[in-house]
């Protein structure tokens, strides 16, 4: 199948594209994979989105074998899926990123975003993570049946 890319205006300076964000603030819950060597495992996780950093906001306990693997290997993958039948309204967001702990400030503006929006988990014991988003690939069949947008970071250490 032919993917079809459309470059936006945000794209030029590296914004995500309104319509990326929308969609991501519209849900909640990201399945997550990570791996390190032949290791793999997934995992679903209710998540904050924090736009001045282009991050996720995400808690998962230490022990779990996907935060060991993450401790191992930050880069992991992951979907955000709205579910339905009907072809016309598909929607969805494959992404990768680097993961982290984040720590004092940060750490202190990671709660209060998912805090914000998961009140019910204050008190809740477990780790505070960090989701950098480095890679977008979002589709959405009311554009179109499988139009795609993609939204990638620049790196600095890019290589033209």
């Amino acid at each position: 199948m032919k993917t079809n890319q459309k470059k936006t205006e945000a794209n030029n300076i590296n914004e995500i594209p309104k319509n990326i964000i929308q969609f991501i603030r519209k849900h909640h819950v990201f399945n997550m994979a990570a791996c390190h060597r032949t290791n793999l495992w997934t995992a679903s996780c209710f998540y904050a989105y924090w736009k001045e950093r282009q991050c996720l906001v995400f808690l998962s306990d230490e022990n779990t074998l996907h935060a060991q693997l993450m401790s191992l290997n930050p880069e992991i993958v992951a979907t955000i899926t709205l579910e339905t039948r009907i072809v016309g309204k598909i929607q969805g967001l494959q992404l990768r990123g680097i993961v982290s702990k984040p720590t004092d400030e940060l750490l202190a503006m990671c709660k209060k975003i998912y805090y914000k929006r998961f009140p019910y988990a204050i008190g809740q014991r477990s780790t505070f993570w960090l989701l950098e988003l480095t890679y977008l690939k979002y589709t959405d069949n009311r554009l179109g049946f499988g139009k795609k947008i993609i939204w990638e970071k620049e790196s600095v250490n890019k290589t033209i």
